[in-house]
Protein backbone atom coordinates (compact mmCIF):
# COMPACT_ATOMS: atom_id res chain seq x y z
CA UNK A 1 0.00 0.00 0.00
CA UNK A 2 1.39 3.65 -1.05
CA UNK A 3 1.50 6.36 1.32
CA UNK A 4 -1.26 8.05 -0.18
CA UNK A 5 -3.77 4.74 0.14
CA UNK A 6 -2.46 4.99 3.80
CA UNK A 7 -4.04 8.44 4.53
CA UNK A 8 -6.89 7.75 2.54
CA UNK A 9 -7.75 4.96 4.69
CA UNK A 10 -6.89 7.09 7.97
CA UNK A 11 -9.25 9.65 6.54
CA UNK A 12 -12.37 6.98 6.75
CA UNK A 13 -11.03 6.18 10.16
CA UNK A 14 -10.96 9.99 11.21
CA UNK A 15 -14.40 10.60 9.23
CA UNK A 16 -12.51 13.50 7.65
CA UNK A 17 -13.68 13.72 3.62
CA UNK A 18 -10.46 15.28 2.66
CA UNK A 19 -6.92 16.20 3.92
CA UNK A 20 -4.96 19.53 2.65
CA UNK A 21 -1.16 18.96 3.18
CA UNK A 22 1.58 21.99 2.66
CA UNK A 23 4.19 20.66 5.43
CA UNK A 24 6.89 20.07 2.38
CA UNK A 25 8.19 16.97 4.58
CA UNK A 26 4.55 15.59 4.30
CA UNK A 27 4.11 16.18 0.68
CA UNK A 28 7.30 14.03 0.52
CA UNK A 29 5.87 11.52 2.19
CA UNK A 30 2.93 11.46 1.13
CA UNK A 31 3.86 11.19 -2.66
CA UNK A 32 7.96 10.71 -3.11
CA UNK A 33 8.61 14.20 -4.67
CA UNK A 34 10.52 16.64 -3.16
CA UNK A 35 9.69 20.39 -3.50
CA UNK A 36 9.59 23.19 -2.07
CA UNK A 37 6.07 24.56 -3.41
CA UNK A 38 3.02 22.44 -3.82
CA UNK A 39 0.32 21.40 -2.18
CA UNK A 40 -1.37 17.84 -1.78
CA UNK A 41 -5.24 17.29 -1.78
CA UNK A 42 -6.02 13.63 -0.55
CA UNK A 43 -10.25 12.57 -0.61
CA UNK A 44 -11.04 9.35 0.09
CA UNK A 45 -11.19 8.25 -3.75
CA UNK A 46 -8.40 10.64 -5.01
CA UNK A 47 -5.52 12.82 -4.99
CA UNK A 48 -4.77 15.88 -6.18
CA UNK A 49 -0.77 17.26 -6.41
CA UNK A 50 -0.66 20.76 -7.51
CA UNK A 51 2.39 22.56 -8.08
CA UNK A 52 3.70 25.65 -10.54
CA UNK A 53 5.89 25.41 -13.27
CA UNK A 54 9.21 25.05 -11.64
CA UNK A 55 8.59 21.81 -10.67
CA UNK A 56 5.73 20.45 -13.09
CA UNK A 57 8.03 18.49 -15.94
CA UNK A 58 9.64 16.61 -12.84
CA UNK A 59 6.34 15.85 -11.01
CA UNK A 60 4.63 14.57 -13.50
CA UNK A 61 6.93 12.11 -14.36
CA UNK A 62 7.55 11.24 -10.46
CA UNK A 63 3.99 11.00 -8.98
CA UNK A 64 1.80 8.06 -9.65
CA UNK A 65 -0.50 7.94 -7.35
CA UNK A 66 -1.83 11.58 -7.73
CA UNK A 67 -3.20 13.69 -10.59
CA UNK A 68 -0.45 16.25 -11.01
CA UNK A 69 -1.94 19.68 -11.86
CA UNK A 70 0.21 23.18 -13.21
CA UNK A 71 -0.63 26.26 -11.32
CA UNK A 72 -0.43 29.55 -12.98
CA UNK A 73 -0.78 31.68 -9.85
CA UNK A 74 -2.57 34.20 -12.67
CA UNK A 75 -6.28 35.30 -11.61
CA UNK A 76 -8.00 32.70 -10.88
CA UNK A 77 -5.17 29.55 -10.74
CA UNK A 78 -4.01 30.50 -7.86
CA UNK A 79 -3.96 26.84 -5.19
CA UNK A 80 -6.76 28.17 -3.18
CA UNK A 81 -9.00 28.76 -6.88
CA UNK A 82 -7.65 25.10 -8.20
CA UNK A 83 -8.48 23.42 -4.69
CA UNK A 84 -12.05 25.07 -3.83
CA UNK A 85 -13.23 23.94 -6.99
CA UNK A 86 -12.68 19.98 -6.74
CA UNK A 87 -14.52 21.02 -3.27
CA UNK A 88 -17.03 22.14 -4.55
CA UNK A 89 -17.64 19.56 -7.39
CA UNK A 90 -17.16 16.54 -4.83
CA UNK A 91 -19.38 19.10 -2.36
CA UNK A 92 -16.72 18.62 0.65
CA UNK A 93 -17.29 20.76 3.12
CA UNK A 94 -14.65 20.55 5.95
CA UNK A 95 -11.04 20.12 5.10
CA UNK A 96 -8.46 18.51 7.69
CA UNK A 97 -5.46 20.66 7.71
CA UNK A 98 -1.77 20.58 9.35
CA UNK A 99 -1.92 22.86 12.37
CA UNK A 100 0.92 22.15 13.63
CA UNK A 101 2.74 23.67 10.57
CA UNK A 102 0.17 25.89 9.16
CA UNK A 103 0.52 29.29 10.48
CA UNK A 104 -2.17 31.43 12.32
CA UNK A 105 -2.16 33.67 9.29
CA UNK A 106 -2.51 30.94 6.89
CA UNK A 107 -5.59 29.47 8.34
CA UNK A 108 -7.40 32.64 8.21
CA UNK A 109 -6.59 32.75 4.51
CA UNK A 110 -7.27 29.53 3.73
CA UNK A 111 -10.42 29.46 5.48
CA UNK A 112 -11.69 32.81 3.66
CA UNK A 113 -10.79 31.85 0.35
CA UNK A 114 -11.85 28.03 0.67
CA UNK A 115 -15.09 29.26 2.57
CA UNK A 116 -15.52 25.81 4.66
CA UNK A 117 -14.03 24.63 7.81
CA UNK A 118 -10.78 23.22 8.46
CA UNK A 119 -10.03 20.50 10.93
CA UNK A 120 -6.55 20.22 12.92
CA UNK A 121 -5.06 16.82 12.16
CA UNK A 122 -1.93 17.21 13.95
CA UNK A 123 -0.77 13.68 13.81
CA UNK A 124 -2.83 11.93 11.32
CA UNK A 125 0.72 12.16 9.39
CA UNK A 126 2.99 12.18 11.80
CA UNK A 127 1.50 8.82 12.97
CA UNK A 128 1.96 7.02 9.74
CA UNK A 129 5.59 8.75 9.45
CA UNK A 130 6.26 7.14 12.73
CA UNK A 131 6.30 3.33 11.20
CA UNK A 132 9.11 2.72 8.37
CA UNK A 133 8.47 0.07 6.12
CA UNK A 134 11.87 -2.05 5.22
CA UNK A 135 12.59 0.03 2.01
CA UNK A 136 12.59 2.87 4.50
CA UNK A 137 14.67 1.23 7.04
CA UNK A 138 17.50 0.50 4.52
CA UNK A 139 17.57 4.09 3.27
CA UNK A 140 18.47 5.48 6.41
CA UNK A 141 20.71 2.49 7.15
CA UNK A 142 22.52 3.32 3.71
CA UNK A 143 22.33 7.17 5.00
CA UNK A 144 24.08 5.80 8.19
CA UNK A 145 26.78 4.01 6.40
CA UNK A 146 27.46 7.01 4.24
CA UNK A 147 27.94 9.13 7.66
CA UNK A 148 29.77 6.54 8.99
CA UNK A 149 32.54 6.15 7.03
CA UNK A 150 33.36 9.44 6.94
CA UNK A 151 33.54 10.06 10.45
CA UNK A 152 35.86 6.95 10.35
CA UNK A 153 37.71 8.84 7.71
CA UNK A 154 38.07 11.95 9.28
CA UNK A 155 39.41 10.50 12.76
CA UNK A 156 43.49 10.63 12.02
CA UNK A 157 42.64 14.00 10.84
CA UNK A 158 42.41 15.24 14.47
CA UNK A 159 44.51 17.60 16.06
CA UNK A 160 45.35 19.59 18.35
CA UNK A 161 46.73 22.39 15.97
CA UNK A 162 42.91 22.90 14.12
CA UNK A 163 39.74 23.91 14.90
CA UNK A 164 36.58 22.95 16.30
CA UNK A 165 35.09 24.98 12.81
CA UNK A 166 37.67 23.37 10.78
CA UNK A 167 37.35 19.40 11.78
CA UNK A 168 33.46 20.39 11.39
CA UNK A 169 34.01 21.35 7.81
CA UNK A 170 36.48 18.07 7.05
CA UNK A 171 33.70 16.29 7.90
CA UNK A 172 30.98 18.14 5.90
CA UNK A 173 33.18 17.46 2.74
CA UNK A 174 33.61 13.59 3.55
CA UNK A 175 29.93 13.77 3.66
CA UNK A 176 29.88 14.84 0.20
CA UNK A 177 32.57 12.93 -1.41
CA UNK A 178 31.40 10.01 0.30
CA UNK A 179 27.65 10.27 -1.52
CA UNK A 180 25.60 12.49 0.57
CA UNK A 181 22.73 14.78 -0.71
CA UNK A 182 23.71 16.99 2.38
CA UNK A 183 24.39 17.13 5.78
CA UNK A 184 21.50 16.54 8.04
CA UNK A 185 22.03 19.32 10.05
CA UNK A 186 24.96 21.37 10.92
CA UNK A 187 27.63 19.13 12.75
CA UNK A 188 28.28 19.74 16.62
CA UNK A 189 31.93 19.47 17.22
CA UNK A 190 32.61 20.84 20.66
CA UNK A 191 36.36 19.74 22.68
CA UNK A 192 37.42 20.09 26.15
CA UNK A 193 35.56 21.86 28.50
CA UNK A 194 33.00 23.01 25.82
CA UNK A 195 31.96 19.40 25.39
CA UNK A 196 29.82 20.01 28.31
CA UNK A 197 27.43 21.91 26.24
CA UNK A 198 24.83 19.33 24.70
CA UNK A 199 24.06 21.46 21.28
CA UNK A 200 27.35 23.57 21.40
CA UNK A 201 28.38 25.36 18.07
CA UNK A 202 31.56 24.83 16.24
CA UNK A 203 34.24 27.59 16.63
CA UNK A 204 37.20 29.57 16.13
CA UNK A 205 38.17 27.09 19.12
CA UNK A 206 41.77 25.13 18.60
CA UNK A 207 40.74 21.67 19.77
CA UNK A 208 41.67 20.85 23.66
CA UNK A 209 42.62 17.78 25.57
CA UNK A 210 40.08 15.86 26.93
CA UNK A 211 36.60 14.82 25.76
CA UNK A 212 36.06 15.98 21.95
CA UNK A 213 32.08 15.33 21.20
CA UNK A 214 31.00 14.88 18.03
CA UNK A 215 27.18 14.32 16.46
CA UNK A 216 26.61 14.35 13.13
CA UNK A 217 24.39 12.98 10.21
CA UNK A 218 23.67 12.77 6.49
CA UNK A 219 20.90 13.21 3.89
CA UNK A 220 20.94 10.77 1.23
CA UNK A 221 17.79 9.93 -0.95
CA UNK A 222 15.68 12.33 1.74
CA UNK A 223 16.29 10.25 4.78
CA UNK A 224 18.74 11.38 7.47
CA UNK A 225 21.13 9.68 9.59
CA UNK A 226 21.99 10.79 13.24
CA UNK A 227 25.00 9.77 15.38
CA UNK A 228 27.32 10.95 18.13
CA UNK A 229 30.48 10.07 19.61
CA UNK A 230 32.99 11.17 22.18
CA UNK A 231 36.35 10.60 21.85
CA UNK A 232 39.33 11.73 24.11
CA UNK A 233 42.19 13.81 23.16
CA UNK A 234 44.87 12.63 25.64
CA UNK A 235 44.63 10.13 27.79
CA UNK A 236 41.15 10.79 30.20
CA UNK A 237 41.37 10.81 34.15
CA UNK A 238 39.46 8.10 36.35
CA UNK A 239 36.16 10.58 36.54
CA UNK A 240 36.35 11.03 33.07
CA UNK A 241 36.59 7.45 32.27
CA UNK A 242 34.21 6.87 34.94
CA UNK A 243 31.12 9.30 33.60
CA UNK A 244 32.20 7.43 29.83
CA UNK A 245 31.11 4.06 31.00
CA UNK A 246 28.13 5.30 33.13
CA UNK A 247 26.59 7.04 29.97
CA UNK A 248 27.65 3.92 28.30
CA UNK A 249 25.58 2.05 30.55
CA UNK A 250 22.94 4.04 30.83
CA UNK A 251 22.82 3.38 26.33
CA UNK A 252 22.78 0.05 26.23
CA UNK A 253 20.23 -0.51 28.90
CA UNK A 254 17.62 1.90 27.58
CA UNK A 255 18.23 0.33 23.93
CA UNK A 256 17.63 -3.45 25.67
CA UNK A 257 14.43 -2.04 27.42
CA UNK A 258 13.37 -0.74 24.36
CA UNK A 259 10.61 -2.72 22.38
CA UNK A 260 7.15 -2.78 20.51
CA UNK A 261 4.38 -1.38 22.82
CA UNK A 262 6.45 0.02 25.06
CA UNK A 263 6.08 3.82 26.43
CA UNK A 264 8.72 6.12 25.44
CA UNK A 265 8.69 7.25 28.35
CA UNK A 266 9.75 4.32 30.16
CA UNK A 267 12.76 3.42 28.29
CA UNK A 268 13.91 6.87 29.23
CA UNK A 269 13.32 6.33 32.51
CA UNK A 270 15.18 3.03 32.45
CA UNK A 271 17.99 4.65 31.18
CA UNK A 272 18.05 7.40 33.25
CA UNK A 273 17.70 5.43 36.71
CA UNK A 274 21.39 4.33 35.26
CA UNK A 275 22.59 8.02 35.30
CA UNK A 276 20.63 8.66 38.78
CA UNK A 277 21.64 5.92 40.69
CA UNK A 278 25.42 7.09 40.07
CA UNK A 279 24.82 10.71 41.09
CA UNK A 280 24.45 12.16 38.38
CA UNK A 281 20.76 12.75 37.60
CA UNK A 282 20.75 16.42 37.26
CA UNK A 283 23.32 16.55 34.71
CA UNK A 284 21.32 14.37 31.86
CA UNK A 285 18.56 16.99 30.81
CA UNK A 286 17.19 16.29 27.45
CA UNK A 287 15.65 13.09 26.13
CA UNK A 288 16.51 9.70 25.89
CA UNK A 289 15.68 9.93 22.13
CA UNK A 290 13.60 10.85 19.36
CA UNK A 291 12.21 9.60 15.90
CA UNK A 292 14.36 9.79 13.00
CA UNK A 293 13.58 9.57 9.29
CA UNK A 294 12.44 12.04 6.52
CA UNK A 295 13.61 14.64 9.49
CA UNK A 296 16.16 14.30 11.99
CA UNK A 297 13.61 14.88 14.54
CA UNK A 298 10.06 13.50 14.53
CA UNK A 299 7.62 11.12 15.81
CA UNK A 300 8.01 8.92 18.24
CA UNK A 301 9.68 10.50 21.31
CA UNK A 302 11.83 8.77 24.31
CA UNK A 303 11.48 11.70 27.13
CA UNK A 304 10.63 11.61 30.67
CA UNK A 305 7.62 13.77 29.33
CA UNK A 306 6.56 11.70 25.92
CA UNK A 307 3.04 10.15 25.74
CA UNK A 308 4.48 8.06 22.68
CA UNK A 309 4.07 4.35 22.78
CA UNK A 310 6.69 2.75 20.68
CA UNK A 311 5.33 0.80 17.78
CA UNK A 312 7.23 -2.35 15.51
CA UNK A 313 8.94 0.03 12.54
CA UNK A 314 9.96 2.74 14.54
CA UNK A 315 13.00 3.87 13.90
CA UNK A 316 14.58 6.33 17.39
CA UNK A 317 18.21 7.62 18.65
CA UNK A 318 19.40 6.30 21.72
CA UNK A 319 21.01 9.15 23.03
CA UNK A 320 21.69 9.44 26.71
CA UNK A 321 24.32 11.93 28.31
CA UNK A 322 26.09 13.67 31.00
CA UNK A 323 26.73 17.32 31.13
CA UNK A 324 29.34 18.92 33.63
CA UNK A 325 29.18 22.42 33.24
CA UNK A 326 32.50 24.13 32.72
CA UNK A 327 33.98 20.52 32.82
CA UNK A 328 32.72 17.86 30.02
CA UNK A 329 30.27 16.30 28.89
CA UNK A 330 29.83 12.55 27.39
CA UNK A 331 26.91 11.89 24.77
CA UNK A 332 26.58 8.38 23.05
CA UNK A 333 24.23 7.51 20.13
CA UNK A 334 22.99 5.10 17.83
CA UNK A 335 19.99 4.43 15.98
CA UNK A 336 17.77 2.00 16.64
CA UNK A 337 14.82 -0.11 14.65
CA UNK A 338 11.99 -1.11 17.04
CA UNK A 339 10.83 -4.98 16.83
CA UNK A 340 7.76 -6.84 18.60
CA UNK A 341 11.00 -8.42 20.55
CA UNK A 342 13.08 -5.63 21.24
CA UNK A 343 15.02 -3.90 19.13
CA UNK A 344 17.75 -3.57 15.77
CA UNK A 345 20.93 -1.48 16.25
CA UNK A 346 21.55 0.07 12.71
CA UNK A 347 24.59 1.96 13.91
CA UNK A 348 28.14 0.43 13.07
CA UNK A 349 30.62 2.62 14.89
CA UNK A 350 32.62 1.45 17.89
CA UNK A 351 31.67 2.63 21.32
CA UNK A 352 34.90 2.03 23.25
CA UNK A 353 36.31 4.76 24.05
CA UNK A 354 38.64 6.03 21.32
CA UNK A 355 41.77 7.78 23.04
CA UNK A 356 43.46 10.08 20.17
Amino acid sequence: MNNIEKIKRELVNNKLSALMITNPVNRLFASGFPSSAGVLLVTERDAWFFTDSRYIEAAEASINHARVQLVTNNENETYYDRIKIILDENSIKSIGFEDDTVTYSGYQKWTEKLGIELIPVKSLISSLRAVKVPEDLEKIKKAQRVAEKSFNEILPLISTEMTEKQLAAELVCRFLINGADDKAFDPIVVSGSRSSMPHGTPGDFKISKGFLTIDFGVRLDSWCSDTTRTLCVGTPDNEMSKVYDIVLKAQETGIRFARAGIQGSDVDAAARAVIEDAGYGRYFGHGFGHGLGLEVHEAPTASKTSADTLQSGAVISAEPGIYLPGRFGVRIEDVIYITENGCENITNLTKDLIVL
